[in-house]
């Protein structure tokens, strides 16, 4: 007997769904009493859900497990993968995007194929728009990195941010983002994090990732935060290398546990778990990294801290993860540790096959499998996915473009931690202007009113990173240097005796142009420093005209 379709079951729960609209919100009290320790927020009862897992064969609950890379630009190029694995959501990547129209169609498409298969469930459509350095999409409003966000100190820039990218995805067909990033990050030579962080506090990054998950649950997009445990404190790259992380686990709770633990207390959608060892989490002989790791993922994230949400690994393409175990291997440790979505798989049919063989073999029990697939078929009911009506193509582009929302949030983090003889802002003072983003930033200071010669002795120089060529540039000045740093406010480091400093936390066009309204005197700048910059600057420092 075939198993009845979702559509057929959604009719006959259509009542009850309504009552659990997917589209909201759960607030927490603002002021708990005392004897409270955490506010709580009330557990979604799902529907749909149990009724779904309830039809699922072994296969089917497998494929709920993976979320697969997209493949092409067109639906028909991922009939395969769907037909074969029934995935539980898809992720894009720049290779799959090229248009509003484009997106939305493949995102209706694939979803479509979903709903021929199996129990015909929804998948999620997910994408890594963090904004900043790392966004996918090649439309819609490019906001600034997480860092300046952070610098404005100020949550409504985060909910602006997350909410403005959460309306302009669901328009696309996109109902997942992996963001926001809850690292915390304590080392200024970060190779994968930096600016992609909120900062080097603590509660600041507790504070605006959460407000960034809450944005995006109110526009009906799942969010991601990661990298649980945390990836903030390490000078390797997981995509290549497995960082380890040697910090005492009392150290740990204070300065990379709080966004973790207030992301649990909100009850955010998912959280994502990172390819990092850390002896101090994990005393075994020989621990895996946190996604494998049972003591991490299990113990902590979920008895200790009480998270019943979905837990996801990243990418499993990844080295960090990949060192010690072939990819079958990898699965089934990551399921035994406590995740239920396996993000990129590089060979779905030995994960499927490794699963299917340890519940066959006893090793992990199918109760086990059914706790991730409820998880997972909760939330996709919670998120409306499971009853979300196609997107209309032709409408996509003209949902996009809050480029005076990127631009609010672009001027609130433009930090200025030197003003030399109170050089800025300049009066008729002409400048020449070198470095990253050159051409932008001159561009914008002609448009504000200030004259820009390329013989002129004031220096403007935009930095990502203080490369030798930006140092040379600083260090051959005959006048005074006003530097625009983009990369990462570390840049002051390199260059501590320049005239004037501007920390603008993104080399996207928003914020290079909002440096030049400080520069002309158009913004006055009232960011604060989002970290710690050792020996040179202190967390909270920032001048202003």
């Amino acid at each position: 007997m075939r198993p009845l379709p979702l559509r057929a079951l959604a009719t006959a729960c259509a009542a009850l769904t309504l009552l659990a609209s997917a589209c909201t919100t759960e607030e927490v009290d603002p002021s708990p009493p005392e004897d409270e320790p955490s506010p709580t927020v009330e557990a979604f009862e799902p529907v749909l859900a149990p009724e779904l897992l309830a039809q699922m064969e072994l296969d089917d609950k497998i494929g709920q497990l993976l979320v697969l890379t997209a493949q092409g630009t067109t639906a028909a190029e991922n009939a395969a993968q769907i037909e074969t694995y029934r995935p539980g959501g898809l992720i894009y990547f720049d290779a799959n995007l090229t248009g509003a129209g484009q997106i939305a169609e493949m995102s209706v498409g694939v979803q479509d194929l979903a709903a021929d298969q199996g129990q015909g469930v929804p998948l999620f459509v997910g994408v890594d728009q963090e904004q900043g350095m790392v966004a996918r999409l090649p439309v819609g409003t490019r906001f600034p990195d997480a860092m300046a966000v952070g610098a404005s100190h100020d949550t409504a820039m985060a909910e602006l941010l997350a909410g403005t990218t959460a309306a302009e995805l669901s328009a696309l067909g996109i109902n997942l983002d992996y963001a926001p990033v809850a690292d915390v990050n304590t080392d200024p030579n970060n190779p994968v994090i930096g600016i992609r962080s909120f900062g080097s506090d603590p509660d600041l990054v507790a504070e605006m990732a959460v407000a960034e998950a809450g944005a995006f649950a109110e526009g009906g997009v799942v969010s991601v935060v990661k990298h649980f445990p945390g990836h903030g404190d390490t000078d390797v790259d997981s995509h290549t290398g497995l960082p380890v992380i040697d910090l005492p686990r009392d150290q740990w709770e204070q300065e990379h546990l709080p966004p973790f633990r207030a992301a649990v207390e909100a009850d955010v959608d998912a959280i994502m778990t990172a390819h990092v060892l850390m002896p101090g989490l994990d005393s075994s002989e020989d621990p895996d990294p946190a996604t494998l790791s049972p003591s991490i993922i299990d113990g902590i994230l979920r008895e200790e801290l009480g998270y019943d949400g979905v837990v996801t690994t990243d990418a499993l393409n990844m080295e960090g993860v990949r060192q010690r175990h072939d990819d079958g291997e990898v699965a089934v440790r990551a399921v035994e540790a406590g995740v239920d979505q396996l993000l990129m798989p590089p060979d779905p049919a030995a994960a499927v096959a490794a699963l299917r063989a340890a519940v066959e073999e006893g090793r992990i029990t199918e109760e086990r499998i059914d706790a991730s697939v409820l998880r997972v078929l909760t939330l996709k009911e919670k998120r409306g996915i499971l009853e979300a009506e196609p997107v209309d193509p032709a409408a996509a582009a003209d949902a996009l473009g809050h480029e005076e929302a990127a631009r609010t949030v672009a001027d609130a983090s433009v930090t200025m931690l030197r003003n030399e003889d109170g050089l800025l802002p300049l009066a008729d003072t002409p400048v020449r202007v070198e470095g990253a983003g050159a051409d932008t930033i001159a561009a914008a200071l002609t448009e504000a009113g200030v004259t820009v010669d390329a013989t002129a002795p004031t220096l403007v120089v935009g930095t990502d990173g203080a490369t030798q060529e930006q140092r040379a540039l600083v260090e051959s000045a005959q006048g005074p240097v006003i530097v625009v740093a983009q990369g990462g406010p570390y840049d002051l480091a390199a260059f501590p005796d320049v005239h004037a400093f501007l920390a603008v936390y993104s080399s996207v066009e928003v914020s290079r142009n909002a440096a030049a309204r400080v520069i002309a005197g158009e913004v006055d700048p009232t960011g604060t420093l989002p970290v710690d910059i050792p020996d040179v600057a202190t967390a909270g420092d920032g001048l202003s005209f």
